[in-house]
C-alpha cells in the first residue's frame, strides 16, 4: 500500500525552493493551507509566485508571505482588504496578476486535465483583453485564456487518508480540488489522517493519485472574516 505520509508540515515543504510557484488554496480565509503556509514562514524561500483566488488579510493566509515579503509575482482575482498588499504594488515591488474569478478557476481546472487553452467571453472589451488572440464563435468574441499550472500545490481537507484521498467539508472545498489537480507536486493537510481504506470511496473528492504528500495539522484556527453585530 502506497503511504504518502510526511510528519509535517516542515518536513512536506522542505524542497519548496526561491522563485517556486504555488498554488494556495482557500476561498477568503476558508480552506486555507494555515500549517503549510505558517512553514513557508519559517522556511523563507523568496522569489516566490503565488497562485491564490485572493491576496488574504495583513495577518493571515497570504497576507503573511507578502508581510514577510516572499512574494514576488500574486496571480488572483481579488486583493482588496490587504494593506500590505496594496502597499507593495504601488512601489512597483510586486507584480500582479488580476484574472476573473471563472476565468482563474477554469485555467487551474484546464492545467489539471492538461488542456493547454480554452475561449472564454469573460475580458472581452477590457484590458484583460490587450496581446490575447480573439476569435468570434457564433457571432460572439472570446479571448483565448492558458492554462495555469504549478511546482506545488498547497490544499487544505477536512479529512485524508494515507494513500492522499481527500474529503473536503462545506465551502472550504472552494479551489483546493482544482489546484489539486493541476500541481507538479500537491501537498494536503487535513484536520484528520486516516489509514488508506478507512474512507468511504464515495465520498471523496479528490483522489489520491494527485498527492504527493499529506499530514495531519494539529490546530486551525476558524476565523471570520467580517463579523458584523446587528443593532438592537
Amino acid at each position: 500500500m502506497i503511504n504518502k505520509k510526511v510528519a509535517n508540515a516542515a518536513e512536506a515543504i522542505q524542497d519548496i525552493a526561491d522563485e517556486s510557484v504555488l498554488l494556495l488554496g482557500g476561498f477568503g480565509l476558508c480552506g486555507i493551507p494555515e500549517a503549510a503556509i505558517q512553514a513557508l514562514l519559517e522556511r523563507n524561500p523568496k522569489g516566490l509566485t503565488c497562485i491564490s483566488n485572493n491576496a488574504g488579510v495583513d495577518d493571515f493566509g497570504v497576507g503573511l508571505l507578502l508581510k514577510k515579503r516572499m512574494v514576488k509575482k500574486l496571480i488572483a482575482s481579488y486583493v482588496g482588504e490587504n494593506e500590505e498588499f496594496e502597499k507593495q504594488y504601488k512601489a512597483g515591488e510586486l507584480e500582479l496578476e488580476l484574472i476573473p474569478q471563472g476565468t482563474l478557476a477554469e485555467r487551474i481546472r484546464a492545467g489539471g486535465a492538461g488542456i493547454p487553452a480554452f475561449f472564454t467571453p469573460a475580458g472581452i472589451g477590457s484590458q484583460l483583453a490587450e496581446g490575447k488572440e480573439i476569435r468570434e464563435f457564433d457571432g460572439r468574441l472570446y479571448l483565448l485564456e492558458r492554462w495555469i499550472k504549478a511546482d506545488f500545490a498547497l490544499i487544505k481537507a477536512w479529512k485524508g487518508d494515507t494513500a492522499g484521498n481527500l474529503i473536503y467539508r462545506g465551502t472550504a472545498r472552494n479551489f483546493n480540488p482544482l489546484m489539486a489537480a493541476a500541481g507538479k507536486i500537491t501537498i494536503a493537510e487535513v484536520e484528520e489522517l486516516v489509514p488508506a481504506g478507512e474512507l468511504d470511496p464515495n465520498q471523496v473528492h479528490t483522489p489520491g493519485i494527485y498527492v504527493q504528500r499529506i499530514f495531519q495539522g494539529d490546530h486551525y484556527e476558524k476565523r471570520i472574516e467580517k463579523t458584523t453585530i446587528s443593532p438592537e
